[in-house]
């Protein structure tokens, strides 16, 4: 019974780590708010290495539409525009010599939809990767009878690794929920 309880364990583990991945994607969807979130997987080169947009600068949202970006030093300000040209977020930066500003465009209703199909998409390689587990977990059950452990312990083992599955698979679909929402207010 105790190596039930550990793959469980595991289980639980892995799927978490599903949704979190999940909910990092997420966030990189925008909803026509402006999220310091949205530059999240830039990096420019700085002293020789590469670092993140958020190491070398100091990103704010004055305001729903417009994201601005103070380098630390000034040198450095056409790297973080040119970065965020080659990173294709679709913002244009404007540089004024001592900050960036990013304006974010209200979506279209078109646009909108496009980005709701595109939650649907990661939310369903987030369930696939939950059902995976699921099913890696359930061998790796069923394996134990090997083992000795009789078939009723193995039997509550899948039930268990089901209602967590079904729990895992609802939190998906509120994440989803909820980004849909956010995606179609206006």
């Amino acid at each position: 019974m105790e190596e039930i309880d550990l793959l469980l364990e595991m289980a639980q583990e892995h799927m978490e780590r599903a949704l979190k991945h999940t909910q990092i994607e997420l966030t990189k969807i925008r909803a026509g708010k402006a999220s310091t979130t949205m530059l999240d997987g830039i990096q420019i080169e700085y002293y020789g290495m590469m670092s993140p947009l958020g190491q070398v600068s100091s990103i704010t949202t004055p305001d729903a539409r417009t994201i601005q970006i103070k380098p630390f030093e000034k040198k450095i300000i056409g790297d973080i525009e040119r970065a965020i040209i080659n990173s294709n977020v679709g913002l244009a930066p404007a540089n004024d010599g001592e900050t960036i500003r990013l304006n974010v465009p209200p979506l279209t209703e078109e646009r909108r939809r496009d980005l709701v199909k595109k939650v649907k998409a990661e939310i369903e390689i987030a369930k696939v990767n939950i059902r995976k587990v699921r099913q890696d977990i359930n061998d790796d059950i069923k394996k134990l009878k090997n083992d000795g452990v009789s078939e009723d312990a193995i039997k509550m083992g899948e039930e268990k690794v089901q209602k967590l599955t079904n729990n895992y698979i609802e939190k998906s679909e509120h994440m989803m929920a909820t980004k849909e929402a956010d995606i179609m207010h206006v």
